[in-house]
């Protein structure tokens, strides 16, 4: 695919069964995209539909079965640790839960400046980058000096998202990065995701199971069923108008304010849902 910063294709992802002669478990079925520079791509789907296996393939954290991941023109399906690691400047990933991606133990100063330390910045210059870090991401220079605990759910993911930043990377695999947070902080955050991306020109893989939130975020979608790409194109179609049912009934489950309306749109995925059913069972019997 022609300017793109990251090609996903035809993408199979496999894990050993479970007990004796048990097949495998194939977690992604072949499917393809690809990510252009400065771009946001939604990655969306239910629980278990695969999403979050393909951000850890991207990012060499999850085995590659079949197919490709190229990166700037570069195979990385399969990279040695030593590249794996040589990758971490451009490929970053900010995850779910804010607190567990950070090192309890360690202030915000000293866990912002353990990739520039690895890379051997020296001092004097890591600490003004960790100044600059917290200042693009909104929090007071004096968040150096504190611990992860002292802050809320919402500055931690900010700290988070600094972190992803401190070697300036190309593209961000964003893992549910707001599923945790209320909605005021939920706003917050994802506005914050695209003021970095306006001032730097930073790539997205943005994945959530909340259409809503993709919908705010993405220039393209992908949805994904059971490991499957049912539905991918520009985000505004995909998540208005979308022609695939599983991405119809993920669209209806996003709450309206209006009763009748959200009553009418219960019905409206039940009818889908039974809908599909019958596909299924059709097939099964095929």
């Amino acid at each position: 695919m022609n300017g793109s910063l990251l090609t996903v294709d035809d993408l199979v992802v496999e894990y050993p069964g479970r007990g004796f002669r048990a097949p495998p478990f194939r977690a992604v079925e072949g499917v393809s995209f690809d990510i252009r520079p400065g771009e946001t791509v939604g990655l969306v789907g239910e629980s278990g539909s695969g999403k979050t296996t393909i951000g850890r393939a991207i990012l060499g954290l999850a085995p590659v079965s079949a197919g490709t991941v190229t990166f700037r023109g570069e195979d990385i399906s399969r990279p040695t640790p030593r590249r794996r690691r040589e990758l971490t400047r451009d490929l970053q990933v900010v995850y779910q839960d804010p607190y567990s991606s950070l090192n309890p133990s360690l202030t915000i100063g000293d866990s912002l400046a353990e990739p520039l330390v690895v890379r051997r910045t020296p001092k004097q210059q890591a600490r003004a980058r960790v100044r600059e870090l917290l200042d693009t991401v909104g929090l007071p220079t004096d968040a150096a000096d504190r611990m992860p605990r002292e802050f809320s759910g919402g500055q931690r993911q900010r700290v988070a998202i600094a972190r992803a930043l401190a070697l300036d990377p190309t593209l961000i695999v964003c893992d549910e990065p707001v599923s945790a947070l209320d909605l005021s902080t939920q706003a917050l955050v994802l506005e914050l995701f695209l003021e970095i991306q306006q001032r730097t020109g930073v790539a997205y893989l943005f994945i959530s199971h909340d259409l809503a939130v993709v919908r705010e975020m993405s220039h393209r979608v992908a949805v994904l069923h059971r490991g499957e790409l049912v539905e991918w194109g520009p985000g505004d179609v995909v998540t208005s108008a979308p022609e695939h049912p599983y991405t119809q009934r993920l669209l209806l489950a996003s709450p309206v304010p209006d009763p009748a309306a959200q009553e009418q749109r219960r019905a409206d995925r039940l009818r889908l849902r039974e809908l599909q059913a019958e596909q299924d069972l059709q097939a099964g019997t095929a």
